[in-house]
């Protein structure tokens, strides 16, 4: 059932919405952390490399009368989706870590990836075009990380950097 994918489990949803009218008070967001890197990872025969860059030209994805170009889109929103569940329509959401490894997972990590994720991301979010859950609303979106962690097992998660840890670039991001 495809509306379920939009809910939080009923013993979570009583803690969400606690935890939502206590950040309403403060004028708070919420902070999530999305990766399109992992789902096209996962299931690359299903999910379009397009579209996990933000590189769609059509919509890949129609929820109702939403149209999604891209995986980004789609998982901040499915976010949405669920709060609106919950009777929760009104809370911000900040991306505070998001991003693409440029090694450790062949042929889905790479420098060109990484570098069309992140560019792509920014001009994304600096089109202020929102989702289209929540069209023309500014995206708060933190890109993750800053330099690769050369001190952590070899694999993708050392490797999400825009940086080497000598402040070289792994790619030019501007």
């Amino acid at each position: 059932d495809s509306a379920s994918i939009y809910l939080f489990s009923a013993d979570t949803a009583s803690v969400i919405k606690e935890i939502v009218a206590i950040l309403l008070q403060h004028g708070s967001p919420i902070n999530i952390n999305t990766y399109p890197y992992y789902a096209y990872a996962s299931d690359p025969q299903h999910i379009s490399l397009d579209y996990a860059l933000f590189k769609s030209k059509s919509p890949v994805v129609t929820d109702g009368s939403f149209q999604y170009y891209n995986l980004f889109d789609a998982q901040l929103d499915a976010y949405h989706a669920a709060f609106e569940k919950i009777g929760v329509s009104n809370i911000t959401l900040t991306v505070t870590e998001t991003g693409w490894p440029t090694a450790g997972n062949e042929p889905y990590t790479t420098i060109q990836n990484a570098a069309d994720y992140n560019k792509n991301l920014i001009a994304h979010v600096k089109s202020g075009k929102g989702t289209p859950r929540r069209l023309g609303q500014g995206l708060n979106v933190f890109i993750f990380e800053t330099f690769n962690e050369n001190l952590k097992a070899p694999g993708i998660e050392n490797n999400f950097g825009v940086f080497y840890p000598n402040k070289d670039p792994v790619y030019p991001l501007f």
